[in-house]
């Protein structure tokens, strides 16, 4: 599918040189041409057109001077710094073109008509005149000699192993007598000159040679070793030709054979059998095939053929077809084509249309400089230039408009009277509808002019038009490449040299200007580009070219060097590479950077830009405005690619012009989620949800729409849309995405033809997040009763069949049940499995039941059992114990309490039932208000008592009217369950107000600390001497213990953070001998002791996770247990460190918290003259602060690091960077953990210190 570009075309005419080309070679290396005639050799240079060098032969006697002479072989022998030539008469002559000097290094008596040299240039095979085949070194040292002729078939001789005879096989309709008839040879073809044809395989192991059998007069082709033993003698082929041609990669053997009616360039193994072939485009006896040759990579076979109906000179000839595969309709894979183009004259190049709506228009380039224009669209009549391929005929329909020959333009050059050479344009660019650009290359200097083809006003209307140019452009340098962008219509030369230009040939004065990049430098391609386009990245314009060596380039950036095609399409560029992927990037928002990184091989590209492909695709094209990718396998078939950055910018497209059913087609047919409808754009589409249907138009294809329908945000997980984009990604607040479509889409239905769209209706209802199940039973059944038929409905029974597919039988028969509608319910009971003796006499028994009761059963069967109690309800009185026990079991006490008023018995008694529901659940003062508001007093004060709700409890003993000892006794109950519960302060006002016992309450407040409220009731009682007794001895007694714990927190602080700075710093070695080499983990290294704390997380973590998983499936006081353990102070635990930090958090958190009771405590310590003690006891807190305040920031300080887990990766990391990211990713924190990392808060504005102790 790939077509041959020119190039190149170099014309050198009227060289000034004696004598007629014979035979020629190349210098690659300085890219000049040896050309031999009757009178010698010469050099010819064909960029700048002269003879750089003239060796004659005839003055030296190689040649004779009646110019019968003729030289048969050329070859530069680079290792010799000379030319070998051969000649006709036998000598073999070493020339050197820098000083002339020839040396005749052997002669052959008997003449030379071919010599070949190996590739690698190590031998050198000669065909004498005396039929004979000689062999020699490259210091022309004679190897051996063999006869060409051989009749031996060769070592790779088939063996038969005696079975399988010709003749007693099967033959067909030819009959037995064609196993007994004789092999008939052809002779040589009659132009044939009867030489020798040598050809190597690229290898140099083996050569193959093409000889006249002088027994048949047929010729055979015959393959030797590189040691000079026959190794096959090819299989009788009449008609067979002498062009000769080995594959490079040798698998195969090129040459020709002409048949009755065509003539075919046919393939040998090499073991001589035939091997494929195709046929050439002309008739018999019209050309010759002069020669053939391979590329070096084996990609392209050329075919030199001679017109015989010209003999006066030889051309170069392709086809006068041009074959044409339209992939928007179908993809035919070649040779084969969706029709062809019949022209009078070889095709040079074909052209499409840069106009984006007209990509189908085509221009065709002819040799004899004439463009023909197709277009696609309604012709009036029928093309005779254009046939039918591989997709019509036969009775078949043809789904596709083909072209018609809108008109011929001859060009108009300025010196038309001169023979114009037929590759004189090339790079032909169709750049608007009547101007066209072309290039052709100077004759006297190594320039290239630029042509602008404008149409010609009076050929406007004729059907042969005439191109004029209007205008040209000359350029330094060969441009080997022409670039135009479509849309922006710049157009982009690329110069031999690699110097990019800029063409401005819609500005008057049509100039050429250097390509500038972005900082305004000329840009220029380090190596020449086979393929050149141009794209805009990031808002400016780029020019992108791949080299023949993948090596990729944006500008003069090199991008990638393992791409192996590329294609431009809109704002996408699609690549395959050596990996055997097609990657696709967005251009719209894409940098060099991002490309660059995103064409890396560390790089890991989401699911939507990058597909695997097989191994060695190739892009053909891309489809304009559809979404498919054509690649060319190795073999040469195409495979057609649907890649999934080109179908969701296609889609989002088509949703954004409102074009649904384009859309919905092509994501129902790639497996698109359907949910991308509404979540590209929420807002649009429930706008237009009528426009949706009415394209769509398919109750089928709504209900699929339907059926994929769900919550989640497609644009947010499945398909995020490109940054850029403009569209409101906003949802149903309430996530009710789904029942708002179906609410949507089910009125737009009922509004457009509710008839039509029943089933959709339907399916609307069933795939709410709540399914209405009745609501859709009861449709069907109003379609059962339906009288008269309306057009486009449905019946009930349809609808029952459809609707069964989507909901369970059993489901439905149980929804139906619940519309207590019995006719329905039979109806669905017939379309399920049920047995009839089953579900009828349930049915019947249910009929003679009271409504309400009739109601609560099905209810209860259907276990909506909030439902059938209030039914119940409704039965009377004498139902209410069954109603009671339904209540119970089923715990429905709340919704029973709706259905009875407050001052009911029924109120009361469900009430107590539930209070006493709370009790066993351990609810005691929920239990205890619903007791006390049913008015069970003595039950509500239990629950109260038994919560410990003073307060509750003492107004439920004051409705009970309890004697004066009863609440004394009450209060004292009270006072030991608050104070079991440290709430010493309200045990205290029990006992003060309620037992009258204000000594104990004092003694209660001194327990818990509340020194002033105690003080209060000394004074308030007058009891002065208790103060001597208990108040100062406690006071006392609290400071001591406050001292105590200050010194063990101090203690416990200081030796925890020292023993976390040695863990920190045994880690860090850890890590640091982990990134030197990879030791022996954990405890097998010899570095550490058992003990210690520097084990990898890796290996500590998987020790600990197992043991886990083995108390996991213990009881769940084992699990606590181990949740304990977790984080062990115990040294060498494999969590110590964050035992530590969490221990270090406890402490000062617990620090922090005595605070109020500091400040309190210093205050009743100098009331009563404590001075002494109190200022001990603010020093010691004072220091324990500013100790903890101090070592926060040396203990907290691994937060960023620990809680990040993320490797640095990418183009500035190192081997190093990239190791210590990696452990510190196996040792990071779960995120449990984290908030051990975040230190805890001291408030320093809280104000605890006594100024009068100061």
């Amino acid at each position: 599918m790939r077509n041959l570009k020119l190039f190149r075309s170099l014309e050198f005419r009227d060289i000034q040189a004696p004598g007629k080309p014979q035979c020629f070679s190349l210098r690659t290396e300085q890219d000049t041409v040896l050309i031999g005639s009757e009178h010698g050799l010469i050099e010819v240079d064909p960029v700048i057109r002269e003879v750089k060098n003239e060796i004659p032969l005839v003055a030296e006697g190689f040649l004779p001077e009646d110019g019968s002479g003729c030289i048969v072989g050329i070859q530069e022998l680079l290792d010799h710094e000379s030319v070998c030539v051969a000649t006709a008469s036998g000598d073999v002559l070493l020339c050197n073109l820098n000083t002339h000097q020839l040396e005749c290094v052997g002669s052959v008596a008997s003449g030379i008509s071919v010599m070949s040299w190996s590739p690698d240039q190590e031998l050198v095979l000669l065909a004498t005149g005396q039929q004979t085949l000689i062999m020699m070194t490259k210091e022309f040292e004679p190897i051996m000699e063999q006869q060409i002729h051989q009749d031996d078939f060769g070592e790779s001789k088939f063996i038969t192993v005696g079975w399988g005879r010709k003749e007693t096989q099967f033959h067909g309709s030819e009959g037995r007598q064609a196993a007994f008839q004789m092999q008939m040879h052809e002779s040589a073809l009659p132009w044939d000159d009867h030489r020798p044809q040598v050809t190597w395989r690229g290898d140099g192991q083996f050569f193959a040679v093409s000889v006249v059998c002088p027994e048949t007069g047929a010729r055979k082709v015959r393959v030797w070793s590189r040691e000079f033993a026959l190794q096959s003698t090819s299989e009788p082929v009449a008609g067979l030709g002498p062009a000769l041609a080995w594959k490079p990669s040798g698998s195969l053997i090129a040459s020709t054979q002409d048949k009755p009616n065509q003539q075919d360039v046919v393939f040998f193994e090499k073991n001589g059998l035939l091997h494929g072939h195709f046929t050439l485009p002309f008739f018999k006896d019209e050309v010759k095939v002069n020669d053939l040759l391979w590329n070096a990579d084996s990609t392209v076979l050329a075919v030199w053929l001679e017109d015989l109906q010209r003999e006066e000179n030889s051309t170069l000839k392709t086809y006068d077809r041009v074959l044409v595969t339209v992939f928007r309709q179908s993809v035919v894979p070649p040779p084969m084509c969706t029709y062809r183009l019949l022209l009078p004259h070889p095709v040079n190049q074909v052209m499409f249309s840069a106009h984006p709506k007209k990509s189908n228009d085509l221009a065709v380039l002819d040799a004899s400089n004439q463009i023909s224009v197709y277009k696609c669209g309604d012709s009036p009549s029928i093309d005779s230039t254009v046939k039918l391929g591989a997709v019509g005929g036969n009775g078949f329909k043809i789904s596709l408009r083909t072209p018609h020959l809108d008109k011929n333009y001859k060009i108009q050059f300025e010196n038309s009277e001169d023979e114009v050479n037929p590759l004189k344009l090339g790079l032909l660019t169709w750049v608007q509808e009547d101007v066209f650009l072309a290039v052709s290359h100077s004759q006297s200097s190594p320039q290239s002019v630029i042509h602008h083809l404008t149409v010609a006003p009076s050929a406007m209307d004729d059907e042969q038009g005439q191109l004029n140019i209007s205008s040209s452009v000359t350029v330094d340098g060969v441009i080997i490449s022409l670039c135009c962008n479509s849309k922006t219509k710049s157009v982009a030369l690329q110069v031999a040299g690699g110097q990019i230009l800029k063409y401005l040939w819609e500005s008057p004065s049509l100039a050429v200007e250097p390509w500038k990049n972005p900082g305004g430098f000329p840009v220029r391609f380090p190596y020449p580009c086979t393929q050149t386009e141009l794209a805009m990245v990031g808002g400016e314009e780029y020019v992108l070219g791949l080299t023949d060596r993948c090596r990729f380039f944006i500008n003069d950036t090199e991008v990638a060097s393992n791409i192996t095609s590329f294609a431009v399409y809109d704002e996408f560029l699609l690549l395959t590479t050596y990996s055997h992927t097609c990657q696709c990037f967005c251009l719209r928002d894409a940098s060099l950077k991002t490309l660059q990184a995103g064409l890396s091989s560390s790089h890991v590209s989401n699911g939507e830009s990058l597909r695997k492909v097989e191994r060695g695709s190739r892009i053909v094209t891309v489809v304009p405005q559809d979404t498919k990718l054509i690649l060319q396998m190795p073999r040469g078939n195409l495979e057609v690619v649907h890649h999934r950055a080109l179908v969701l910018a296609q889609i989002r497209k088509w949703l954004d012009k409102l074009m649904f059913k384009e859309a919905f087609e092509c994501m129902r047919k790639l497996r698109i989620n359907l949910n991308l409808i509404h979540d590209h754009n929420p807002k649009v589409f429930l706008e237009n949800v009528e426009t949706f249907i009415r394209q769509i138009d398919s109750v089928n294809h709504i209900n699929l729409f339907f059926t994929e329908l769900k919550e989640e945000d497609v644009t947010k997980t499945m398909y995020p849309p490109p940054v850029t984009s403009t569209v409101q990604l906003s949802s149903d607040p309430d996530g009710k995405k789904v029942d708002l479509i179906c609410d949507a889409m089910r009125a737009a239905m009922e509004n457009i033809n509710p008839h039509k769209y029943c089933l959709s209706i339907l399916t609307s209802h069933v795939k709410k997040t709540t399914p209405e199940l009745e609501i859709v039973l009861q449709k069907v059944h109003e379609l059962q009763g339906s009288a008269a038929p309306v057009p486009d409905a449905v019946s009930a029974e349809e609808a029952l069949k459809y609707l069964l597919l989507l909901v369970d039988v059993n489901e439905l028969y149980d929804h139906s049940l619940g519309t207590y509608n019995f006719d329905l319910v039979l109806m669905v009971a017939e379309k399920s499995q049920k047995d009839p003796k089953e579900y009828l006499p349930f049915l019947n028994t249910l009929k003679k039941m009271e409504t309400n009761y009739q109601r609560f059963t099905i209810d209860k069967y259907l276990k909506r059992y909030e439902k059938a109690i209030g039914h119940l309800s409704k039965c009377g009185p004498e139902y209410f114990p069954e109603c009671l026990n339904l209540i119970k079991d089923k715990n429905l006490y709340n919704e029973a309490l709706k259905l009875y008023p407050p001052n009911s018995q029924q109120y009361k008694d469900i009430s107590i039932a539930y209070g006493e529901h709370l009790l066993q659940e351990h609810l005691c003062e929920p239990a205890g208000l619903v007791f006390a508001r049913a008015g069970a007093h003595e039950k509500a004060l239990s629950a109260f008592l038994a919560c410990g709700s003073w307060q509750q409890a003492l107004c439920v003993a004051a409705q009970l009217h309890l004697t004066k000892d009863q609440l004394a006794g009450l209060g004292r109950t009270l006072a030991g369950k608050l104070a079991e519960q440290r709430k010493h302060s309200d045990a205290a006002t029990v006992l003060e107000q309620y037992a009258q016992d204000y000594e104990e309450a004092v003694l209660l407040l001194l327990e818990g600390a509340a020194w002033e409220e105690a003080l209060r009731l000394v004074h308030k009682y007058n009891r002065p001497d208790i103060i001597e007794t208990n108040v100062k001895p406690s006071i006392l007694e609290a400071q001591k213990n406050y001292m105590a714990f200050l010194d063990s927190q101090t203690a416990t602080f200081s030796r925890h953070k020292a023993r976390l700075l040695v863990v920190r710093e045994l880690k860090e070695q850890a890590q640091q001998v982990h990134l030197d080499d990879e030791a022996p983990h954990g405890q097998e290294s010899d570095l550490f002791s058992e003990t210690s704390s520097v084990v990898s997380g890796s290996d500590m973590s998987g020790k600990y996770s197992h043991s886990n998983s083995r108390i996991s499936a213990r009881s769940s006081k084992n699990r606590r247990k181990a949740e304990r353990k977790k984080h062990s102070l115990k040294e060498g635990s494999p969590l110590e460190d964050l035992a530590l930090l969490e221990a270090l958090s406890d402490v000062v958190q617990g620090t922090e918290k005595l605070k109020d009771e500091i400040y309190h405590i210093l205050k009743i310590l100098f009331l009563f003259e404590f001075d002494e003690q109190g200022r001990e006891l603010q020093k010691a807190f004072e220091n324990t602060l500013q100790l903890m305040e101090r070592s926060l920031p040396e203990i907290w300080t691994l937060t960023s690091q620990q809680s990040s887990a993320t490797p640095v990766l990418g183009p500035n990391s190192t081997a190093n960077s990239i190791m210590a990211s990696y452990q510190q990713e196996k040792t990071s924190v779960p995120v449990l953990d984290a908030e051990l990392f975040i230190p805890p808060k001291i408030n320093r504005r809280t104000q605890w210190k006594l100024s009068l102790l100061e």
